[in-house]
């Protein structure tokens, strides 16, 4: 890059970060703000839904329950220093967790709500969170990726760039992770300390007692030292929220300031949280019988969920969890009618459409998987739901949505990823074999040309088909050479030798040969 284009880089970059100057709306700081307002707003909405199917879904069985926390989230909401569209949701999970996405999109899980004792720890928890918004905690540090990508963009104009290897997590796909990634979003020390000092404050301005914001702290820095007794706090909350001592003696310097005036709202707590603790034993045996399905005790873990779904037959998980476990044991006849009863319990969870998708698929039944598998999309992109989707579409012999679907799925670090990259290289290998077998050429002792070839597929290859060519400078094919061969299967990564049979050759003609890939198979 000459002295021209690296002074322009660097005034384009300089003029968007005094663009993007702004002032902090919580703390009065100036700041750099590269994402506005709008588009904050736009990021929570777009990833609030998947967020919530990624960490289990809203809990449907208690409306008035998340009618509640929605109460006292806005009551919260409307002393805060940002005026956002702020929404609270119950979600149907048991680890203890609360998160908030850009644009004051917040969820907390009915596994914390079970372990608080009155409405003022609520408030510290969702006042917490919503300083998370209102403070762009989540937004700058989406902010500070794309502070540290201004070099690279800069040094990188004028020059083509290619990313076709995106990385993305677990079972999701690329825009659905994004969302589960920023649910689970470790902040900083200085946004955790920030967080709880507005966010006890907007507990007094809303009238609840800032004292259960240190009681509470308390409560997670000792769940803390019990380390692995405790994994659902250390998978959770603790995860992306850590506790210490510094953020307890902090909240107690500032309890000093503020005052214990204001509610605790006990009783109105426990009355609000009675149905659901009248629940928590059912969900008790369905987290025994998740841990032993996970242990292979099936025996176990059916008879667990049997129990759970018998307390609790209006919550669509427990049937959905025994078609799991059915599906786990390829079952999917017994499975079936289990995952039809959690949809019509809840048909906005994609759980239960992916599992019966798969068991439907299993079955034979390939229009109602197709159906349930594309509602489970539309609900949670995930990579399972994608691999037998691009199957179908595959048996249906629609090669070029199959070879789409497959590729996104393959993005996915999971066993199913690596399936999807397998049938994806077994359909593009007739068509593209090239893409999956480089090759260069050598001198061997006799001074005659040879080929080396390696495998750059995930799968065993057979039928390798080389052919010689030779080109001129500008690449066009002046005479080619008969095709060669190789006798023997090529394992993933495998390289090895061939005679191209061509003899020796000047010097001037051996620079001009080139190794065309003309033929490969998956090997049987």
């Amino acid at each position: 890059m000459d002295i021209k284009m690296r002074s322009l880089a660097v005034v384009l970059g300089l003029a968007g970060l005094l663009a993007g100057c702004g002032t902090n709306p919580v703390t009065g700081k100036k700041e750099i703000q590269l994402i506005s307002t709008g588009q904050e707003v736009q990021i929570g909405q777009q990833n609030y839904a998947p967020a919530r199917q990624s960490q289990g879904g809203d809990l449907t069985v208690l409306p008035e329950l998340s009618a509640y926390v929605s109460e006292v989230g806005q009551k919260l909401a409307a002393v805060s220093d940002r005026d956002l569209p702020y929404e609270f949701v119950v979600l149907n999970s048991s680890v203890p967790n609360a998160w908030a996405l850009p644009g004051g999109k917040i969820a907390v899980n009915r596994g914390l709500l079970t372990t608080l004792e009155n409405e003022a720890e609520l408030a510290a928890v969702l006042g917490h969170e919503i300083v998370h918004a209102a403070a762009r905690h989540g937004a700058k540090a989406q902010e500070r990726g794309t502070f540290m990508q201004i070099g690279m963009v800069a040094a990188q104009v004028g020059m083509a760039m290619s990313d076709t290897n995106p990385n993305v997590g677990n079972l999701l796909l690329q825009g659905a992770g994004l969302g589960a990634q920023m649910a689970m979003m470790k902040y900083g020390r200085d946004a955790e300390l920030q967080s709880d000092e507005y966010g006890m404050e907007y507990m007094q301005k809303a009238g609840y007692n800032p004292q259960a914001a240190v009681t509470l702290q308390q409560k997670f820095v000792a769940l803390s030292e019990q380390g692995g007794r405790n994994q659902g706090w250390l998978d959770g909350l603790f995860a992306s929220h850590p506790p210490s001592a510094e953020r307890v003696a902090r909240n107690q310097e500032r309890l000093a300031r503020l005052g214990t005036a204001g509610d605790l709202g006990a009783e109105r707590y426990q009355a609000k949280l009675a149905p659901l603790r009248a629940m928590q034993p059912a969900y008790d045996k369905a987290d025994a019988a998740l841990e032993a399905a996970g242990k292979k005790d099936f025996s176990k873990a059916e008879s667990l969920a049997r129990e759970a779904a018998k307390m609790l037959p209006q919550e669509a998980r427990m049937h959905q969890l025994l078609g799991d476990l059915a599906l786990s044991q390829k079952q999917p006849q017994a499975a079936l009618p289990h995952y039809e009863k959690s949809i019509a319990l809840d048909s906005a969870y994609f759980g239960a459409y992916l599992g019966g998708g798969v068991a439907a698929y299993r079955l034979g039944n390939k229009a109602r998987a197709e159906d349930w598998l594309t509602r489970s999309m539309n609900l949670l992109p995930t990579a399972p739901a994608t691999f037998y989707l691009g199957t179908l579409a595959k048996e249906q012999g629609n090669l070029d949505r199959a070879l789409e679907l497959f590729r996104a799925a393959a993005g996915s670090q999971s066993d199913i990823g690596k399936q999807a990259a397998a049938e994806y290289t077994r359909l593009d290998l007739p068509r593209n074999p090239g893409n999956y077998v480089a090759s260069t050429l050598q001198l061997d002792a006799r001074g005659e040309l040879i080929g080396v070839v390696e495998n750059r597929a995930p799968v065993a290859l057979s039928g390798v088909v080389l052919t010689p060519v030779r080109v001129d400078a500008a690449g066009r094919v002046l005479q080619t050479a008969r095709s060669v061969q190789l006798g023997r299967v090529l394992q993933p990564g495998e390289r090895t030798a061939v005679n191209l049979g061509l003899g020796q050759l000047t010097t001037e003609v051996a620079q001009q040969v080139r190794i065309r890939i003309d033929g490969a198979t998956p090997a049987q």
